[in-house]
């Protein structure tokens, strides 16, 4: 895909990766609508801000509406409230899958017709190695980045015959606002933003960012056993 003649919207784009997506795909020559809550935050040079709260079925409609000429959609737009699935907040559970699940499809729904109708494209849906193994501490994001990994499987053949190409992106922790308070070893957004251009380039359709999804990746054959020794 030639990225120089593409129109990309990324979601999420006012900071951390949503943020270096947006940079790498305007140094690659790709027109960007930066989609923020609050598009006053988007500070890119090039970048044209547009509001977008995926949560908001109204929000998404007008930002399509506003729009017209998209070819690439990047669904970055997530949260992150920490709940374990038996003692977190219900209401945090939700917002976890009404973000990455319901948020990321209600996106899809909006703005395929626009890709397809201006000749197909792409669209890169953020994912985690969470989506392939679960923690407890982080159970309620784990269920629902593993709920938006299944969305991305089933858009990826049915927006096929659209000329559509749907993609995941794998990756760990990385050095972002969301991740401040881990002292694990992080990713740099930026090598995880180049890594994602290139893979929406090249026309991949699973984007494996870092070691730790690399290693997750291969273990998944090993079931239960292999991913959760703890309990086997």
């Amino acid at each position: 895909m030639d990225l120089s003649t593409s129109t990309v919207l990324v979601t999420g784009a006012n900071r951390g990766l949503g943020r270096e997506l947006s940079r790498e795909l305007l140094a690659r020559g790709a027109t960007v609508y930066a989609g923020a809550r609050n598009p006053d935050l988007v500070d890119l040079p090039g970048a044209k801000p547009i509001a977008l709260d995926i949560t908001d079925p109204l929000s998404v409609a007008a930002a399509a509406a506003a729009t017209g000429d998209v070819t690439v959609l990047v669904n970055n737009a997530g949260t992150s409230t920490g709940s374990d699935l038996l003692t977190g907040d219900p209401e945090s559970i939700r917002l976890e899958m009404e973000t990455h699940y319901f948020g990321t499809l209600s996106v899809v729904r909006a703005f395929a017709p626009q890709i397809a109708a201006n000749g197909g494209g792409a669209v890169l849906n953020i994912l985690s190695v969470l989506s392939w193994v679960s923690f407890p501490r982080a159970g309620a994001y784990s269920a629902a980045k593993s709920a938006e990994w299944s969305l991305t499987n089933a858009l990826r053949v049915q927006l096929a015959d659209r000329g559509i190409r749907v993609a995941g992106l794998h990756v760990g922790y990385m050095d972002t606002d969301m991740t401040r308070g881990i002292t694990a070893p992080k990713t740099d957004p930026v090598e995880v933003a180049r890594l994602a251009v290139d893979g929406i380039a090249a026309g991949a359709h699973e984007i494996v960012a870092d070691d730790t999804s690399r290693r997750v990746l291969a273990g998944l054959s090993s079931g239960v056993a292999g991913l959760y020794p703890q309990v086997s």
